[in-house]
């Protein structure tokens, strides 16, 4: 048997500094809670390093010489992270369908596409966003000014990232022909990117902390698309929107933004235009306006247009279940009666929710289950409306209405778990959450969840991991 890590030693009075600088620096609300985590990479460097406890590393943290590369390394133990080429695939759908072919049809004139990934781990998302941007301008792309910055607070990752090569896990989206086309085989179960696409972007180190204090560089600005889709989740809520806000503050007058599926945040829709497009949300810097063009209407104007990327489906449903999804082209709805109907007015529900304008959606859903009250999905995204309204109390009784229809309905547990969290109840929340992640525990890493908006099964079990450390109290230790 594996030995236990050591617990965090209560006569090392500088841990608690030591956390506290951390969580200040990186914004790391997660480890807020989990002491004995955090130890664990402390511990690492404690023995690199060969320093005897928190005191003394804080030391060396603090050298003008010598704590800038130690600062790094810690970093580096306490972010890592995992991404994949083209990930969330309905938003990389939207990102080739209507968002870059937007931008690059009001930048003819200019010919200048600027790209921010923040968060860009080991760089699949830049690269990715590399190859869509390749394939859309096709031959004219040597006439453009293509950006795309990737950043991140931890520099092994970077240095990965400009390396450009990945493993088979990281390509496990992209079919082998596909794999052929973008990378080289460099053997041994690697691909490099290729230089065409290599070319077209640059990696920095950022931390997103640096947005709000005012010490992020300035040219990092006037983006036409901004990406940060996997760090969110980690930071304090408060700290959440004011990020979101300083990102916006980088966009250029009609920039776009795409964030993570993990949670919605009805804030964002006050602070940026909210456009529901298919499978996904986006933002755009500005009022409140009109619609983002349709895609068939922008594909007029990029006629030598031929996309190589394969084709991005919606995700199908759980195998065995009965709750309705809203109606996609080229596919139909579940088989209770009337589907067709019973998809599109779950569409309107969550276009209504997207675009921040819960109240109508709360009229919808009333509307909708007088004839439907058994319709599980229908109480879910009740449930979700309620909260945003303010109805903590009527939203819980939405989400168990669900539940009572359908026991495993994941998103159902997790949503429900947030909720009590969120209203101090700790117990009942933990329960939900551990429901959450109990009901997909068979289900395939990359399997996408219903009502999930992209959320896969490995995504929700890691998210439920986060929530229930932060949720769960220290031990006492004796």
């Amino acid at each position: 048997m594996a030995a236990r890590p050591d617990p965090v030693p209560l006569l090392d009075p500088g841990f608690p500094h030591l956390k506290s600088r951390v969580i200040e620096r990186t914004g790391h609300f997660y480890y807020q809670d989990k002491d004995d985590l955090l130890w664990e990479r402390v511990r690492k460097r404690l023995r690199a390093t060969g320093l005897s406890d928190s005191s003394a590393y804080l030391t060396l943290l603090d050298d003008p010489i010598s704590g800038p590369a130690e600062w790094g390394k810690l970093e580096a133990e306490i972010t890592i992270g995992e991404t994949f080429f083209f990930r969330y695939a309905e938003q990389f759908a939207a990102l080739r369908e209507t968002i870059l072919p937007e931008i690059i049809a009001r930048r003819a004139s200019t010919r200048r596409l600027r790209i921010w990934s923040a968060g860009c781990s080991t760089g699949a998302e830049p690269y990715s966003l590399a190859i869509l941007a390749n394939e859309i301008l096709g031959e004219s792309l040597g006439a453009w000014r293509v950006s795309i910055l990737g950043t991140d607070i931890n520099d092994s990752v970077l240095k990965s990232a400009r390396q450009a090569r990945f493993g088979k896990w990281a390509l496990r989206s992209m079919p082998d022909e596909q794999r052929d086309r973008y990378f080289v085989n460099t053997g041994k179960e690697q691909w490099e990117v290729r230089r065409e696409f290599r070319s077209l972007v640059r990696f920095e180190r950022h931390n997103l902390l640096s947005l709000l204090d005012g010490t992020s560089p300035l040219e990092i600005a006037d983006f036409d698309l901004i990406l940060c889709r996997n760090v969110l989740i980690y930071f304090h809520p408060d700290t959440v929107t004011q990020i979101v806000g300083a990102l916006r503050d980088r966009l250029d007058d009609d920039g776009w933004m795409l964030l993570g599926h993990a949670e919605p945040n009805p804030v964002f829709s006050t602070m940026m235009q909210t456009l529901n497009l298919p499978g996904t949300v986006a933002y755009r810097r500005g009022a409140v306006t009109a619609p983002a063009p349709a895609p068939q209407q922008l594909k007029t104007t990029l006629q030598d247009w031929k996309p190589l990327l394969p084709e991005l489906r919606p995700a199908a449903p759980v195998q065995g279940s009965t709750r309705l999804r809203p109606a996609k082209a080229g596919r139909q709805a579940s088989s209770p009666p009337a589907p067709q109907a019973t998809g599109d007015l779950l569409g309107d529900i969550r276009a209504r929710a997207n675009a921040g304008d819960f109240t109508a959606g709360a009229d919808l859903c009333r509307k909708a289950l007088v004839t439907e009250p058994l319709n599980a999905a229908l109480h879910f995204y009740q449930g979700l409306i309620l909260r945003a309204l303010g109805r903590p109390d009527e939203a819980e009784k939405s989400f168990l209405k669900s539940l009572y229809l359908d026991k495993n309905f994941a998103m159902a547990h997790y949503h429900l778990g947030l909720l009590l969290l969120a209203a101090g109840r700790p117990v009942p929340g933990r329960r939900s959450l551990t429901h959450a992640a109990q009901s997909v525990a068979t289900l395939a890493d990359d399997h996408p969840l219903d009502e999930g908006d992209g959320v896969t099964a490995r995504e929700l079990r890691e998210l439920v991991r986060i929530h229930l450390d932060i949720a769960t109290p220290s031990k006492r230790r004796a």
